[in-house]
Parts: C-alpha cells; structure tokens; sequence
C-alpha cells in the first residue's frame, strides 16, 4: 500500500512539474518570438516618445538602484542585529513579520505608499516609486542576511573573541566576509526581484515618454509602459512592448543567472 501511494504521489508531481514547464516554455516562447523580432540598436537610443526604451531603461534603473541604496544598508544592519545581537521573543516577531513582508502582494505595498507619500505631495514621482521598490526589498535583505550568517560556524566567532577582538570586528573582519558570497547572492536576487514589478509603480511612479532624472515628478518606469504599450490599438505600441518585455526578461535572466552562479560557486567550494 506504501509503494502504490509513493508512486501515484511521485506520478502526481513529476506531472504537475511538466505541466508548470509547460506554461513556463510556452510563455518564454512566445516571448522571444514576438519579442525579438521588434528589438533593434535604435530602441536603446531613442526615448519612448520617438519609439525607443532608453528612457525606461534608465528610469527603471535609477529607481531601483536608489532603493538599493536604501534598503541594502537597512536591511543587513536589521540582518545582522537578529542573527549577533537579538535575543528574546522580539526577535521571533521580527522575522515573522519579515516573512510576512516578503509574501506581501506588491500592489498592497503600492497603495501603501500611495496613501503615506503620493496623496500628501499630490503628485506621483520617481522618489515614491523608489519607495515602494525598497519597503519590498528590505524583508528579502534581511532574510537573506539572517540566514548566511545563521550558516558561518560558531568556532569563527569564538576564534576571534578569543584573539581580543570586539564584537563588532568580529562581525565586520570574519563572520561577513565568510558569509559574503551568500549575502551577495541574496542582494542580486533581490534586486532582480524588484526591477521586474509593475504593481507598485503603477501607483506611485507612473510613466513618462521623456527621459528626466527630475525624481519628483512622474518618472520613466519600463515595466509600468509594457502595460500601458499593451493596453494600446496601435500595433506598432504592442509591438514596442513585446520588445520592452524581451528586454526586461533577459535583464532580469542575466541577474538572477549571476546570482546563481555565485551560490554555486561558494558550494563548489
């Protein structure tokens, strides 16, 4: 009865696995179909007002790079507190509620930001949409950080004490630097994830067809003109969609590619 239930379960899964490959082949399929065949040199030239995504490209960018820039530093101080310096039930409810952030609906956070920043000021902006891109990154930093350095061996921390070295040189010379491939691995997965949402930015940062690094007004967002490109009757506005998404998705492959090969590098070691 045992070996009848593993294999109708080991059956079910392997099926459904194909199934969900499936879809995934037929989406990048068709993707690359549509998609490459409307990407050319003048498209990283040109603003979305004269038919390119120079813009978009560089406004996506800057709005998650300034959210980075903010969440990265938040997000493994918070890291490293829970894993070297917290203690007690409070740590517990913070990495619960971190876990909770990290499954959070992007558009919740969306109108989140909406409701705190965009209906104060009364206008959307690149500032807001930088915003909504770190509230969504800082729960993955912190997880990623609590974890890898959950990983480096107490011996390292002891080792070091025992030399007469503080704490916090400990943190910074030895327990980080063990753990830095993973936390770095971590940070590009992160970033990969952000730079692909739509839903927040929708909110808060809307889209320009002019290129502008004036972050406080509605600024160029590529994910948000592949919705607004898609919604459009002009085939030729699809078709520079389908080549937006073409680029989007190999931006978003090569991060997400370079962060696995560095996990797979520190294993290989």
């Amino acid at each position: 009865m045992r070996l009848y239930i593993n294999k109708t379960i080991l059956f079910l899964s392997t099926f459904s696995a194909m199934i969900g490959l499936a879809f995934l082949g037929w989406i990048l399929i068709t993707l690359i179909a549509k998609g490459i065949t409307s990407v050319h040199f003048s498209l990283f030239l040109n603003d979305l007002v004269d038919g390119g995504l120079r813009n978009l490209i560089i406004g996506q960018f800057m709005m998650a790079g300034i959210a980075s820039m903010v969440a990265i530093p938040v997000g493994m101080l918070a890291g490293i507190y829970l894993q070297e310096y917290g203690k007690g039930k409070h740590v517990r409810v913070i990495r619960d509620l971190s876990d909770v952030m990290m499954s959070a609906p992007s558009i919740v956070i969306g109108a989140f930001v909406y409701a705190i920043v965009v209906i104060p000021t009364g206008t959307t902006s690149g500032f807001a949409g930088s915003i909504s891109l770190a509230i969504m990154m800082v729960p993955i930093i912190i997880n990623t950080t609590d974890n890898m350095l959950s990983l480096v061996p107490k011996e390292l921390r002891e080792a070091g004490m025992a030399l007469g070295a503080s704490k916090y040189r400990v943190i910074l010379d030895i327990i980080i630097k063990a753990a830095k491939v993973g936390i770095v691995t971590g940070l590009l997965l992160s970033f990969a994830r952000i730079i692909g949402e739509t839903a927040p930015l929708l909110f808060t940062s809307e889209t320009s067809n002019y290129f502008t690094l004036d972050l406080s007004q509605s600024f160029p967002s590529l994910t948000v003109s592949i919705y607004d490109l898609a919604n459009d009757p002009q085939e030729s506005s699809r078709d520079l969609a389908w080549a937006a998404s073409f680029v989007l998705t190999v931006l978003v492959l090569a991060i997400n590619l370079t962060g696995r090969f560095l996990s797979n590098k520190k294993k290989g070691k």
